[in-house]
């Protein structure tokens, strides 16, 4: 149980990648904090299983006071924040000229304003321990682009250059900060386009192989287990020295 006595806050977790990581992480022994939207008393159950602590606060993370409450309660609560997992995020698809302004500020708002947030109130606590993990859910489009989603990617590459600065000031100490890139998860998100594709006269599983086929040469989805694994591994001892990462995990996407 290497992660016994640490406390993760993973935002935007009661479902997909983010559940999935706050479930591996609480199998390593973690206590753990959800944020999000949907069924979360089932999410809190799911994790209690493994016997550690875990709390919810629903927090819109598009309003910055209420990211200080969510990192407070973490730490009034569970005593100390030790591991901050920014996960949230939202989509929304549109040309350039056609992306409504109000689309452009929500999307920057929960997908990068939030991790500047939710950073810069736990790194205090962390520093003044001299230990902490911040890890930040980007996106192979934190390194690329697609057509149609402005703000996701302009959010997504601001991402990676936040961890880089991250790590770079806290470089000489036990806190370190780095991106995990997916490619396709089988979430919401990526679940609307398919559902798009079967729309437009795809049958199901064609549709969601043809997505898959475009980007992502494995033809497999990334699973949020693998990607909770990868986080796990970005508390542990072995990547005390990876620092300001961007790691893809996307299936030989960006190999090409």
């Amino acid at each position: 149980m290497a992660l016994t006595g640490r406390t993760a806050l993973i935002t935007g977790s009661t479902s997909g990648i983010g559940l999935g990581i706050a479930d591996v992480l609480a199998q390593a022994g973690a206590n753990v904090v959800l944020n999000g939207f949907g069924d979360t008393q089932a999410a809190v159950k799911h994790l209690e299983r493994h016997g550690g602590r875990v709390g919810f606060h629903g927090a819109d993370l598009a309003d910055p006071r209420q990211i200080g409450e969510l990192v407070a309660y973490t730490e009034r609560e569970f005593g100390a924040l030790d591991i901050l997992v920014n996960n949230a995020g939202i989509q929304h698809v549109a040309k350039v000229e056609q992306f409504a302004p109000e689309r452009w500020d929500a999307v920057i708002a929960l997908n990068l304003s939030a991790v500047f947030h939710a950073t810069r109130l736990a790194l205090p606590g962390m520093q003044a321990r001299n230990w902490g993990r911040v890890i930040n859910i980007a996106s192979v489009h934190g390194s690329v682009g697609s057509v149609g989603k402005v703000a996701y990617v302009a959010a997504k590459h601001g991402v990676i250059g936040l961890t880089k600065v991250v790590a770079l000031e806290n470089a000489r100490s036990g806190v370190t900060c780095n991106a995990i890139c997916p490619g396709w998860v089988l979430t919401p998100l990526v679940q609307q386009q398919i559902d798009a594709r079967v729309a437009a006269g795809e049958p199901a599983e064609q549709a969601a192989r043809a997505l898959l086929a475009e980007k992502q040469p494995s033809e497999a989805f990334v699973t949020p287990q693998q990607l909770g694994e990868l986080a796990l591994f970005l508390c542990g001892t072995g990547a005390e020295q990876v620092r300001g990462a961007a790691w893809n995990v996307d299936g030989g996407w960006l190999a090409q």
